[in-house]
């Protein structure tokens, strides 16, 4: 990261996932748009990685890399996770010194729990490096490796049809997102809302009874 804020060819911009599940701020996919007509040819969307809604993150990327740490516990966790059949490759860092052992262990575990997985639509198998960030080690492989996925998927056809589903995907969260907020930041609804909430709170109605109520205000 310190040699990429000196490189004048790279923009580092970091984004606040405020309420956002996954880390994903809301204006991410925004954001990659514009880099793209800005000339960058590589954008790379880091999350805070709290596990949750990766989905999000999956629908606007080209490729989705999952970075792991071997030592910490994170190997079982991550084979937990739904976001392991996502992954089109998971990457152990930390891999050097006394970790190497550990590195080498967190591989073989994530190689067979990606087997339990189904194959890929795009024919793509996914890989499980490590590297360390620390020593420069691997990161080589990985680039090598992501492009080979790109080669692939490009020649398929999968690449293109991934990009399609995204954009579908986006079509309708961007709907629900905008129904969404022109619902609470109606006046109308706002003031319902407070009176509904009391209700509940006194037990004179249901969340279902007073959920239509306040539907039938906005329509």
């Amino acid at each position: 990261m310190e040699a990429l804020v000196t490189d004048p060819n790279a923009f580092i911009r970091p984004s606040p996932s405020g309420t956002s599940l996954g880390g994903v701020a809301q204006k991410t996919r925004e954001t990659i748009i514009l880099c793209e007509a800005a000339g960058f040819d590589t954008v790379i969307i880091e999350t805070v990685g709290v596990g949750q809604s990766e989905t999000a993150v999956h629908s606007m990327v080209d490729f989705f890399l999952l970075l792991k740490i071997s030592g910490a516990g994170d190997e079982l966790q991550g084979i937990k996770r739904g976001i392991i059949e996502m992954a089109d490759a998971i990457v152990i860092n930390k891999a050097d010194g006394d970790n190497v052992q550990n590195a080498k262990i967190a591989k073989t575990a994530f190689n067979r729990a990606l087997h339990l997985y189904p194959p890929k639509e795009s024919k793509w198998i996914p890989k499980v490096l490590t590297c360390s960030a620390l020593n420069h080690e691997g990161v080589d492989k990985i680039d090598a490796m992501i492009n080979d996925y790109l080669s692939l998927t490009k020649t398929n056809g999968s690449f293109d049809k991934r990009r399609q589903e995204q954009n579908k995907y986006w079509l309708f969260a961007t709907i629900e997102q905008q129904l969404k907020d022109n619902f609470y930041n109606n006046t109308l609804v706002s003031e319902a809302l407070s009176k509904a909430i009391e209700d509940l709170e006194k037990g004179t109605t249901t969340p279902f009874n007073a959920a239509e109520k306040l539907l039938k205000i906005n329509r």
